[in-house]
């Protein structure tokens, strides 16, 4: 059974398609992931999944009901974390949960309970008299979605929810979301850090509003299909030159202190023997490795396929 159902979802803003033809599904209890980066459309359509924007055309179903037609209804069922999630900085934790249970109508007879499920896996449960203002950054996203938590909600919708939270904060929101999902609630999230598509059980790769593929980590991983390696030099720059203008290589793209190129076809030892000496000396080490989702987005973006299958 699907939770949320996308057809040909279309959303334009004047004379720019924000998102085009959009077409996915994510099942009943399933940790759903929307891969892309910034400007590729992830926000106009979880907003449009929570009601907060018409579709120009196409439909969106959540739990069977449609989200133009049942907004209060889809509103009930959905849980909503956008990325500048807008925390009352003035209040302290416990009166911010306490201000959206409010605003959810939980039952009282309902909320001390609720509330010490949430601090037992947020961990705010100290810190509960401090303002809002006054957390770190991974603590506030904490907050935030333990308030769109409040409610119970069947469905959570999270709007790159570690957007500049470090990386230890990163991994325990990211477990606290699994803790989520093992309850059987459904969560469609959307990230602009590839490699957190490993999080998810499904991930849509989103780009210029559109979805090039859809699939499970592993599988989208299996896709890539050509030769990848690791190389190290000098100067990358000049390295990544020398491997663009080679008709053997398929692609090449840095990657921090590395760059990655994939190959029409394995490398021999007497080619790598002449690179290394046409590289005279830049070129200092060289590994095969598997690809990441990463690799595996950029060789969609720059080769143009649509839907990998």
């Amino acid at each position: 059974m699907n939770d949320i159902k996308i057809k040909n979802f279309v959303k334009k803003y004047g004379d720019v398609t924000a998102v085009n033809g959009v077409d996915l599904h994510v099942k009943q209890g399933e940790l759903f992931g929307l891969i892309g980066p910034d400007g590729a459309g992830k926000t106009t359509l979880m907003r449009t999944v929570c009601t907060l924007l018409l579709p120009d055309d196409g439909s969106i179903l959540v739990k069977g009901m449609d989200v133009t037609q049942k907004v209060a209804e889809t509103r009930a069922i959905l849980g909503y974390m956008p990325q500048r999630f807008s925390l009352y900085q003035d209040l302290t934790v416990e009166q911010n949960l306490n201000f959206f249970a409010d605003l959810f109508q939980v039952p009282q007879s309902k909320r001390e309970s609720r509330l010490r499920q949430l601090f037992q896996f947020s961990k705010l449960e100290p810190f509960k008299k401090r303002a809002a203002g006054d957390l770190s950054g991974g603590m506030k996203q904490k907050l935030a979605l333990s308030c769109a938590l409040i409610h119970t909600p069947e469905i959570l919708v999270l709007d790159e929810p570690t957007y500049g939270v470090d990386p230890v904060s990163r991994q325990e929101f990211w477990n606290i979301l699994r803790s989520i999902r093992a309850e059987g609630t459904t969560i469609l999230v959307s990230t602009a850090y590839m490699d957190e598509a490993d999080q998810c059980e499904r991930v849509a790769l989103f780009f210029s509003g559109q979805i090039k593929a859809i699939d499970t980590p592993s599988i989208l991983r299996k896709h890539f299909k050509f030769p990848l390696y690791r190389f190290q030099g000098k100067n990358l720059r000049q390295l990544r030159n020398f491997f663009d203008h080679l008709p053997e290589v398929h692609t090449t793209q840095i990657f921090g202190d590395a760059l990655h190129v994939s190959f029409k076809q394995q490398p021999n030892e007497s080619t790598w023997q002449q690179w290394l000496k046409k590289t005279e000396g830049n070129l200092i080490h060289w590994q095969q490795q598997e690809p990441s989702i990463e690799d595996v987005f950029l060789d969609l973006m720059n080769t143009g396929v649509d839907n990998l299958k």
